[in-house]
């Protein structure tokens, strides 16, 4: 059985189109907060300083609320009379506002989300399409200037259940998510599902954090009755994650005033559970009254010991708001007229019998072009990617007045796993009917420049003379990429540029038709190797070709819209392109 805050007991986006709500101040002057609304009736409230400093990177905090509260609840106030109590427990903004304090590092942007029915568990159960639906949130929170930011996961009680639908709704973690953290909220943790990719996950980036907390909830009881059942509660499945982790070499544990602190992975990961020897309800403790938000945040950082003690007392007290932070009375939710049916592209499932990377390149090495081409095609059409390319990432941009969130391919289109796979050219015949079949379309110059501004990884571009259009030669090459990529110590899925020149999107292939426009292969200057060039005929590609998809889906000025609508728009179409409109083939 679940339980919800204090001695309360509650049991009480398909891309879904977003409805910003309004920017206002907050009581605290140097604060602005974004509201927003989801068609499935998902809220969510953006808090950040009202000037953020681009320069800077940013660490997104997506909380997600607990069972029987709101957002405004969670955020946080003063206690008043008259006031419900929900708002004095849990004070996330406050234990935000002093990390804001300690780091100043960083842009720190909390983001809070609420569902329908104050349930995160009872939403999920009612959403075939919970998982896209997550997606959206996490994406819609991380609309943010500058580059896409570090994201922690993070909630409380029944708020753990938003972390599990992201999870389950991804094969692998995406490396921008560096922190996740479960207060008291872990009580859906299955070791089969969620174990192997959070460790996964935990050794592929030395900054990734792992923290649990929870405490003792076996005996404890409520109007005479157990809070849990037998084999309910975050205690046993804490012991569950622990059984999962228990293994590692550095594995200690210790005990720490009322808490025995479990540790491994170089401090990576953190488990917390309280002894809890007098059988009280501590849930909601933990979080509010303990601090247990801001230990979550800092460990392994250099605000760990910075801002008071686990464990209470409150060490944000100053930064307690007066007065609720709630959205303006005369906003007005705007439903959308229309929006496409999921948030990802549709890449068929990877198949069982799929070969690996380097056996595909056996498969093609001594084929024509015209077959190894048909082959590439047939190949990725029927999913053969690996996991890491599915979890597209976020490019924020804005020109003007307007801006602009669309979603990319963190690496160049390949065949395999992601133990074994194989960055592949293609032609772009190939490559725009792998990109229809996807919901995706392929990206322009503009967009080239874009993710080289914004990806985390800029590898030198690595130009090779013998051969150039053999497989085997595509393959040297996607190697040498692999080792420049291990050396610079980047897990797969982390944004890569530098390492290809794209396949694009132009208006100058209504020049001379049937040829193919390159673009790209970034120097480390910025500066591309290959200004945009048609002067090959469609059939050709060599090595250094790569075909990086864009989704077809994109957030303009806080609404949805397609690429294909957007490219044609002559107001906003410089959001995606350099060189005004721009038809896609076929549509």
């Amino acid at each position: 059985m679940l339980h919800t805050c204090a001695l309360s007991l509650c049991l009480l986006l398909a891309l879904p189109a977003v409805a910003v709500v309004a920017t206002a101040p907050t009581t605290q002057s140097t604060e602005t907060n974004r509201w927003s609304t989801f068609d499935s009736g998902v809220r969510l409230c953006v808090n950040a300083s009202a000037t953020l400093d681009s320069a800077k990177p940013t660490l997104l905090v997506l909380y997600a609320t607990p069972n029987g509260n709101t957002i405004e609840q969670t955020l946080g106030c003063a206690n008043a009379p008259g006031l419900d109590w929900h708002y004095d427990i849990q004070h996330v903004a406050a234990q935000v506002r002093r990390l804001r304090e300690l780091d100043r590092a960083h842009n720190i942007v909390l983001a809070v989300t609420q569902a329908p029915g104050l349930s995160w568990p009872a939403f999920r159960q009612a959403h075939a399409d919970a998982g896209d639906i997550i997606q959206s949130v996490v994406n819609e929170a991380c609309i943010l200037p500058g580059k896409p930011p570090q994201v922690v996961l993070t909630g409380h009680s029944g708020g753990g259940s938003f972390i599990f639908g992201y999870l389950n709704a991804h094969e692998v973690i995406p490396p921008s998510i560096t922190r996740i953290a479960f207060l008291d909220a872990n009580y859906a943790y299955d070791d089969a599902t969620h174990g192997p990719k959070l460790h996964d996950w935990l050794t592929a980036d030395a900054s990734h954090h792992l923290v649990v907390i929870a405490y003792d909830d076996r005996e404890i009881t409520l109007n005479g009755k157990k809070v849990v059942g037998p084999t309910g509660g975050t205690f046993r499945a804490t012991d569950r994650m622990i059984q999962r982790f228990k293994a590692e070499k550095d594995w200690a544990q210790s005990t720490e005033g009322p808490f025995i602190h479990s540790t491994a992975l170089a401090g990576q990961l953190h488990f917390f559970v309280h002894k809890n020897p007098d059988n009280k309800i501590l849930h909601t403790a933990l979080v509010g009254e303990m601090n247990g938000l801001l230990q979550a945040l800092t460990l392994g950082t250099s605000a760990e010991h910075a801002w008071g003690t686990f464990g209470g007392p409150r060490a944000y007290v100053e930064c307690i708001s007066p007065t609720p932070i709630l959205p303006p009375a005369s906003a007005t939710t705007r439903p959308a007229t229309s929006r496409p049916a999921s948030t990802r592209p549709t890449i068929p499932p990877r198949p069982a019998d799929a070969p690996s990377g380097s056996a595909f390149l056996k498969q093609i090495e001594s084929l024509s072009p015209r077959e190894r081409e048909a082959a590439i095609l047939r190949e990725l059409g029927r999913g053969n990617v690996p996991p890491f390319l599915r979890n597209f990432v976020p490019i924020h941009v804005q020109i003007a007045r307007h801006s602009a969130t669309y979603f990319v391919m963190p690496d160049y289109l390949s065949v395999g796993d992601d133990q074994d796979f194989f960055r592949l050219p293609m032609t772009p015949m190939t490559a725009q009917a792998l990109a229809d079949s996807f919901g995706c379309t392929l990206i322009t110059r503009k967009i080239s420049d874009d993710v080289y501004q914004q990806a985390p990884l800029r590898l030198t571009p690595l130009p090779l003379t013998e051969n150039r259009e053999s497989a085997q030669t595509f393959y040297e090459h996607h190697r040498a990429i692999e080792t420049e990529r291990l050396r610079a110590g980047k897990p797969l899925g982390t944004l890569i540029a530098g390492i290809k020149k794209d396949v694009v999107l132009s208006n100058r292939l209504l020049e001379k038709p049937h040829r193919v426009a390159i673009y790209g292969w970034h120097q480390s200057d910025g500066r591309p190797i290959q200004p945009l060039s048609i002067v090959h005929a469609d059939g050709y590609m060599d090595y250094s070709h790569g075909v990086r998809l864009l989704s077809r889906l994109v957030i303009v000025d806080d609404r949805f819209m397609t690429v294909d609508e957007l490219l044609r728009d002559e107001a906003r179409c410089a959001l995606l392109s350099d060189e005004g409109p721009i038809q896609i083939p076929g549509k």
